[in-house]
């Protein structure tokens, strides 16, 4: 199979791709509900409170898809990602209620982003890595613009993930690895406590220490400085489009995991081209 043409591979990813974004449209939805109600549950318990009898949000894999308004369970056809959403023309079958976009544009993206890692690295088991570093960046991006949340359920097992493959090695040696990790942690906290000392504020969370730090453990030291860089100046390409078009005000807070999570993948598939050109461009090679 593997003699089949990159371009089946391709479109085998794309669709792949779009079923697995439906998943993670169900994990960015539900993952941050559950934590939630664990967090409550764990305070009562510390506190020595009755247990809360309230029933637990849905769990991730078990329970069906249901219309977050009307509650009612969707059917097949209106699971198909991508097209159910526009065969229902962005409303519930059954209450007519508007179906967030967050659906379909998750999906769409997980289909695009997914078909270009088998365009890069072809149908190989690194190929298989980047897919899954895809999909948990996608699910990250998702959570932390919706609740300012990078859980530790997803960064810390895509850290030892790019740990565990530096022993191959598949992308960076171990040293490499270890250093990256250690590098990514420490640049962002450093940054978020020179900006508490001398603000009074948190710049950010530690979440996005992790999420670097992951990184940094996928491709080694050398790509923390390009990411770092270039999450910052999504980030302020983005924010400064949504204080001008007035969507969003100074003094609220902006997730930057998105950023950072952009700015990883981009790396990831294109890090050694934009090396070569910025090298060329600067005359430093």
């Amino acid at each position: 199979m593997l003699e089949l043409p990159l371009a089946y591979w391709i479109a085998v990813a794309g669709v792949l791709g779009l079923l697995v974004g439906s998943f993670l449209n169900v994990v960015i939805l539900r993952l941050p509900e559950r934590m939630a109600a664990a967090w409550r549950q764990e305070a009562r318990d510390v506190l020595e409170l009755e247990a809360d009898t309230t029933p637990l949000p849905p769990g991730i894999v078990r329970e069906p898809s249901h219309c977050p308004q009307c509650k009612h369970p969707l059917a097949a056809r209106d699971n198909i990602p991508l097209f159910g959403w526009l065969l229902l023309r962005g409303r519930c079958r059954y209450c007519r209620e508007k179906i967030s976009i967050q659906y379909p544009l998750v999906e769409l993206l997980s289909g695009v982003l997914s078909a270009v890692i088998v365009w890069k690295f072809g149908p190989s088991w690194a190929a298989a890595a980047g897919l899954a570093l895809t999909w948990t960046l996608i699910a990250l991006s998702g959570i932390d613009l919706r609740t300012q949340l990078l859980p530790d359920q997803l960064t810390l097992p895509l850290l030892w993930l790019g740990l565990l493959l530096s022993l191959l090695p598949m992308f960076v040696s171990a040293p490499s690895a270890i250093i990256g990790a250690a590098i990514g942690y420490l640049s962002l906290w450093s940054v978020y406590w020179l900006f508490k000392l001398l603000t009074g504020k948190e710049g950010m969370g530690y979440g996005d220490f992790k999420l670097l730090a992951a990184l940094g453990a996928w491709m080694g030291p050398v790509s923390l400085l390009p990411m770092i860089l270039l999450s910052s100046l999504i980030g302020a390409l983005v924010g400064g489009s949504l204080i001008v078009l007035r969507r969003h005000q100074r003094e609220l807070p902006m997730p930057f995991g998105p950023f950072i999570a952009a700015a990883g993948w981009v790396w990831f598939v294109a890090g050694d081209g934009l090396l070569r050109g910025y090298l060329q461009l600067s005359g430093l090679r």
